[in-house]
């Protein structure tokens, strides 16, 4: 083998290196001539990995906001076509991560990896000072603000404050009055995923909460929850005029029209 045919392979080699290694740092596909490998990153990177690693805020909003690849659907714009791609699941619903003990379904690798955790049992973050335990880092700082009793979002139509920016998101439909989920059985509207959830329950009959001590079942935890006073005999609920106490706060409720 001639020094220049040498040279040629080991530019050739070189180029190549440089284009897997440039996979690592982004989730398009490169493909080669056919002398080389194909590599297929695309599943490997998701917007909120990338996100994670970036060092400020400053960095994701230059990420996201001055990018040459743009959503067709909301005008999104993004810096790289593989986040644009995770980005468009949004718009078509697809979930092309599957969990296989339970088959629920994610847009994300990253969801997919929180969601495991489920089923370990496994909680990974801990709180400092209480020494509570969380699946998702997002949650313990969540829950971090109880200690602080910091409410950081506040609403800019009524100054009312929520420890967390998903809170401030659903109280602000009480603003615009928009209900987006919506019962595909009878049509009915609501503001929260999770009510729509219960109510569902109605139409299945589907009772999933179920109290150990009589077996008797209900559609909502809350409302099993309130049952457990009629067992355990505790009243939580005060009345600050007379001090007579209640299992459920709906009956302190009535009576406090005793003392109007």
């Amino acid at each position: 083998m001639d020094e220049k045919t040498n040279e040629d392979l080991t530019q050739s080699f070189s180029d190549k290196s440089r284009g897997l290694l440039q996979t690592s740092h982004n989730t398009e596909q490169f493909v080669f001539s056919s002398e080389c490998v194909r590599v297929d990153t695309s599943n490997q990177l998701d917007t909120a990995e990338y996100i994670k690693q970036s060092d400020t805020l400053c960095d994701y909003q230059m990420h996201v906001e001055s990018g040459k690849h743009t959503c067709e659907v909301c005008t999104k714009k993004f810096t790289r076509s593989g986040v644009l791609k995770r980005h468009m699941l949004i718009h078509t619903g697809e979930r092309p991560f599957s969990c296989k003990v339970c088959n629920n379904k994610f847009t994300q690798s990253s969801g997919l990896k929180s969601h495991m955790l489920v089923h370990t049992g496994e909680r990974p973050f801990c709180c400092n000072l209480c020494n509570m335990k969380f699946t998702q880092s997002s949650n313990l700082k969540s829950h971090m603000i109880i200690h602080t009793g910091e409410s950081p979002f506040s609403c800019k139509l009524c100054d009312k404050k929520f420890t967390t920016s998903s809170t401030l998101k659903i109280h602000m439909l009480v603003h615009t009055g928009e209900r987006p989920f919506c019962c595909n059985l009878c049509n009915k509207k609501f503001t929260q995923s999770s009510n729509l959830k219960s109510h569902i329950l109605i139409h299945t009959g589907e009772r999933p909460f179920s109290c150990k001590l009589c077996d008797k079942k209900f559609t909502k935890s809350s409302t099993l929850k309130s049952h457990m006073p009629i067992h355990t005999g505790e009243r939580p609920f005060c009345c600050n005029l007379c001090n007579k106490m209640f299992t459920q706060s709906s009956h302190l409720k009535r009576h406090m029209l005793i003392h109007i």
